[in-house]
């Protein structure tokens, strides 16, 4: 009896550290998230970074025009 429970025990314990490392990882991430969007928060930008459709279309219209040239 012993033998199988030291057998289950040596099966579950790498699945078991695996969770409790990528629960650690997550709540770093969002601490970081957290600290991150704090940090913007102090910050009086209100431009956007995302380029705009129209960006996306000239960047298009020159990279065809390269390669028809």
């Amino acid at each position: 009896m012993l033998t199988v429970l030291g057998i289950l025990v040596l099966l579950v314990l790498p699945s078991v550290i695996g969770i409790v490392h990528d629960r650690r990882v997550d709540r770093q991430i969002r601490e970081a998230q957290e600290a991150r969007k704090a940090a913007e928060g102090q910050k009086s930008s209100s431009r956007s970074t995302v380029p705009s459709t129209a960006t996306w279309y000239a960047d298009g219209r020159r990279s065809k025009k390269l390669v028809s040239s």
